[in-house]
This record gives structure tokens, sequence and C-alpha cells, in this order.
């Protein structure tokens, strides 16, 4: 006959205490980790929702014990799942004494499942009446205590389970990740876009202006990066005639770890033949327009106490007007490499030897105009020396077709008029390539099948990119990158 479990020593110590509960129900073969499903019939919110259909009728829930109370005969207890939370109420008399006793044993973060006729407590509370109990998976470390959580932000982050567990808000932010990217697959796919896969692993990482991680691989014994852009493949695509291509997925940057960059990290890009970066403007336009209305049910954000209206129509304005309208510099005056760096020198703008005009121009809008990008603004017409895969514009060659889509004083998007014509692409990769000589880690290489597809012919294409985890930070209000990244990178703790 199974021993009774109310006669059994429990240690003191919590972890181990759980751990001798588990021994009781192995030796009474009610081992929980050998059931395999369980008989849920329900979520919790549902049966609040559709109490006036349910009372009185036999629900099975599952999910995960969050608190417990009572004495006696009588116990409560809140059982979560990811729908919410409904409160239990076990009776000695209904549950027999052997499983009551079980039951009471229960540990907070114990997995369980409940059967049981739904009612309102004389308090008014929706919940169960318990008729059967099963334990399902028995959690052998303690969850943080209830009136404090878990608030260390390192140890939130490098044990999510346990931060998914104690901060409900924290699952609501990962929730809305993922309505917001099922929404933007949504928008594209009803503007006629494909969504396609590119390789990760590349022999030559380019697209982007950043550092990348190198691999090997075995088989073929050969030196392999890990890809910085999504950029050079969907181009290929567009040359195969798909002319609406677009990926999300992970790209690595070997770079510094700050509250908006990660050195992996969601980056969607789309490229669509025949428009230009005009058109790039307007789809930008309808679909953060399209996110926020099917996400949030509003076209008015607030980040960190600041409100932002997706619903007016979008500002656009070039970088020179942004750096004359926030330094009081007019680079059409400026006519040489050296007048630039001396005005950089007079308003002590940093900058390196080999920098151009065009680069110090770059760093004038980023130290004096960025910030007050708070509104949504296009920033239009680069300069040539910062976008090596930019169409130029025909009517002043120093400049691309170029923008940068601002929110909150942050870059969200960067989207060109595409280069398509090989001859100019190959003589801006040699540029990369002399940067590349003189220690520039992030220029480019020449990517020479790359080439060779512009030279079979690309049609005149639009193409963007967004990060994808700045543009969830601004929808859930989070306060830093990895509070929207499930497991950011963190620095392996020393053992």
């Amino acid at each position: 006959m199974a021993e009774n479990p109310n006669q059994i020593q429990i240690s003191s110590d919590p972890v181990k205490a759980r751990y001798d509960k588990l021994q009781i129900l192995k030796d009474m073969g009610k081992n929980p980790f050998e059931v395999t499903t369980s008989d849920r019939d329900i979520t919790c919110n549902q049966i609040c929702e559709r109490f006036d259909e349910l009372e009185n009728k036999t629900v099975c829930i599952a999910g995960r014990v969050m608190s417990k109370r009572g004495k006696g005969k009588v116990t409560f207890l809140d059982v979560h799942d990811k729908s919410g939370k409904v409160q239990v109420f076990a009776k000695r008399d209904d549950l027999g004494e052997e499983e009551y006793a079980i039951l009471k044993r229960w540990d907070i973060g114990d997995i369980v499942e409940v059967k049981g006729f739904v009612f309102k407590t004389q308090m008014g509370e929706i919940s169960i009446h318990a008729e059967a109990v099963r334990l399902l998976s028995k959690s052998l470390q303690p969850l943080p205590e209830k009136y404090h959580g878990l608030t260390n932000t390192d140890l939130r982050y490098r044990q999510r389970y346990v931060d998914l567990i104690m901060n409900p808000e924290v699952k609501d932010t990962f929730i809305k990740r993922s309505r917001i990217i099922s929404s933007i697959r949504r928008f594209l796919d009803e503007q006629g876009f494909m969504e396609v896969e590119t390789p990760m692993l590349v022999s030559n990482a380019g697209g982007a202006a950043a550092r990348p991680f190198f691999t090997h691989f075995n088989a073929l014994d050969e030196d392999l990066k890990l890809r910085i852009s999504l950029e050079l493949y969907l181009k290929r695509l567009i040359v195969g005639g798909l002319e609406k291509v677009y990926e999300i997925g992970r790209v690595f940057r070997n770079e510094g770890v700050d509250t908006r960059h990660n050195p992996e990290f969601t980056l969607m890009e789309l490229y669509q033949a025949y428009t230009d970066y005009h058109g790039m403007m307007d789809l930008t336009e309808r679909m953060y327009r399209h996110v926020a209305m099917d996400v949030l049910g509003t076209t008015k954000i607030t980040y960190n106490g600041v409100e932002m209206d997706l619903g007016k129509p979008f500002e656009r304005i070039t970088m020179l007007d942004a750096v004359k309208k926030y330094s009081g510099v007019d680079f059409n005056e400026i006519k040489t490499d050296d007048e630039a760096k001396a005005v950089a020198k007079e308003k002590g703008v940093e900058f390196e030897a080999h920098h151009k005009k065009g680069d110090i121009l770059n760093l004038f809008f980023e130290e004096f105009a960025e910030e007050h990008m708070i509104q949504p603004t296009f920033v239009m017409d680069h300069p040539i020396e910062i976008s090596p895969l930019t169409k130029k514009k025909p009517e002043n060659p120093d400049y691309v077709e170029r923008f940068e889509f601002f929110m909150n004083g942050w870059e969200m998007a960067n989207a060109y008029s595409e280069l398509n014509d090989p001859i100019d692409q190959r003589e801006r990769f040699k540029a990369q390539e002399e940067l590349l000589a003189a220690g520039d880690e992030e220029a480019n290489t020449t990517d020479e099948d790359f080439l060779n597809a512009l030279e079979i012919g690309m049609a005149p294409t639009g193409g963007i990119g967004y990060g994808i985890d700045r543009m969830v930070m601004l929808l859930t209000d989070s306060p830093a990158i990895r509070d929207v990244l499930l497991f950011p990178t963190m620095k392996s703790i020393e053992k």
C-alpha cells in the first residue's frame, strides 16, 4: 500500500523539499514526469469571458500554480496559463483524502491539470470547483518571491523563462512582437510581395558597413562569415525577375552592445522593381500606420512619455537642409574636403583623416540634427561617400537617392533607389576595397557574382531595410533592445 503523503518528513531546505515531494510521488506510482499529455479543453481567460454559458459546466484547465492559500479541508489556488489566470477551489471531501493530501503538497511553480465545474464564489470571483486534479510537471526550483518578483535586469535576460513567468508585462511585450511581425507579413503579402530566405553563411559579407563574425566550414575547409545584411542576395532575386521580395531574418554584426544594439538582431529588407526611394517612403508610411492600427488600435504611440503620431503625413527633409536647420552650416557653400574639415574643427566635430566632405556632412547630421528627428521623418539625399550601393541623383552626382527613416531620434529604416549600373558599382566596390586596405574593418569587399548579376541586368529598383527590434521597442514602449529580444547576447558567466 502507498505511503500516506501526510506522514512523510519533508526537508526544511526549499529545494530539497521539492525533491522529497517528487520522491514521495514516485514511491506512490505517480511520477509527474511520466505524464505525456493533458485533457485541457479551455484556457483560463476563456472561462472568464464565457462564464454565462459555462456556469455549472465541467471544464479542464492546465497551467502553473502561482499562489496557494487556505487550510484544513479547503484550498484555493491561482492557476496561470498563457491567456491569464483562474482561481481553483479544492475540497478534501470532493477529491478524496489521498489526492487532497497530494494537492496540499503542491508548490508554487508546479504545472497542474484541474477538472471541475465553473462557478462564482461568494466574493464574486469566477472559479473552478475541482473534481479531479493531476500534477503534470514538478517545479524543482522555487520561483522568486511573489511580491518582489524578478527585478534583477541581468538575471531577467539570462533566465527569460522565469522573467516570462513572473512578469506579465514581459509576456505581453513578446506577444505583441509576434503580432507586429505577423502584421508586417500580412501587409506585404497583400501588396504582392513574396517572402524568401537567403544564406546566413556567406563568403562575402556585403550590403552594409559593419564588421562581420567569422567561422570555418570544416567540410569544405573554407572560412566563411555570418551575414551582416540581406541586400545582395535579394537583389539577385530582382535580377531573376521576382520583382517584389522581402526577408525577415537574423543578421550578425561584430559590434558593441548598448540599449539599441545587439550583435545579432532582426532585420527586414524588401526590394521592389520599377520604383525608387520615393516609392519606399510611401510604402513605409503605409506599413507603419497599418501595423500600429492592427496591433495597438491607434496611430498615436507614446515612448518614454513622448507622443508620436503615425497618422499624420511623415516629414520629408534633405540631409543638407536638416544640417543647415540644426547646425547653421550650409554644406552647399562648402566646396572642398579641406573646407569641410575646417568647419568641423570650428564646430568641434571629430573626424578621421580619410574623411571627405560627404562623410563630414553625415557627422554633422549625427551631431546636430539626429536627436531632433522625433516625429516620423524621412531624411533624404545622402552624400555618395557613405552610400556605396545607391543611385546618384542625376542633377547632383555628389548625392544619392537614399533616405533614412527616423523616429524618436533613432534610425528606423534605410532605403535607396538601388544602384543597377554594374560599371559604377565596380568603381564603388574598388573605393571600398581601398578603405578596407587602409584599415576600415567595416568596408565592403568586391562581390564578383553580384556584379555578374548586375551585368545580366537589374530593373530600376527601390529597396529598404527595417530594424524590426527598434520598431518593436517603439510600439511596446520598451527601454532597451534586450527587452524585445527573448534571448539577448550576454557575456558568459565564469564558472
